[in-house]
C-alpha cells in the first residue's frame, strides 16, 4: 500500500498504471500520462524521492482521493 509520503518516481508510475492510466508519453517539458479526458504531468527524474506535498498535487490533479490512493 503506498502511503501519502514520499515515493520513487517509478512507484508513482507503477501506481498510476494500476489505476488506470497509460503512458507516460513524452511531452514538452515533462512526460505525461493519460486516462480518459485526464493528461497529467509526471515529474521529472530528480534526486531523492517525490514528496509528500508534491504527491498530494499530482493525485488531486489526475482525481484520485487520498483513500483511493492508499487502498492500492
Amino acid at each position: 500500500m503506498p502511503g501519502a509520503g514520499p515515493l520513487k518516481r517509478a512507484d508513482l508510475i507503477r501506481y498510476l498504471r494500476i489505476l488506470g492510466f497509460g503512458g507516460p508519453y513524452a511531452g514538452a517539458r515533462h512526460q505525461i500520462m493519460v486516462r480518459g479526458n485526464i493528461t497529467l504531468r509526471i515529474p521529472n527524474p530528480h534526486q531523492g524521492d517525490i514528496g509528500t506535498g508534491l504527491l498530494l498535487r499530482v493525485l488531486k490533479q489526475a482525481g484520485i482521493a487520498r483513500a483511493e490512493w492508499e487502498r492500492l
